[in-house]
């Protein structure tokens, strides 16, 4: 089955804590049936410390994926 919804769609989310938000596919996983989309679901993830770039560690905030069928392209935007 070929999924309706591909990278760079505008989208509109119908369930979870962003419901009613409109936004972009950042990527689409299709095996798994699973989209990524910008500022929606984001979640706090630490780093470890390095020598190189991040000495001290830290915390970042990534977007995770959200399930296909809690989300539905929105036409005309």
């Amino acid at each position: 089955m070929a999924l309706k919804i591909k990278k760079g769609d505008t989208v509109k989310i119908l369930a979870g804590d962003d419901k009613g938000k409109v936004s972009e596919v950042l990527s689409v996983d299709p095996k798994a049936k699973k989209v990524i989309v910008k500022d929606c679901k984001i979640a706090k993830k630490t780093i470890k410390p390095d020598q190189d770039k991040n000495p001290d560690g830290g915390f970042v905030n990534k977007e995770m994926p959200i399930d296909i069928s809690n989300v539905a392209k929105v036409e005309g935007e």
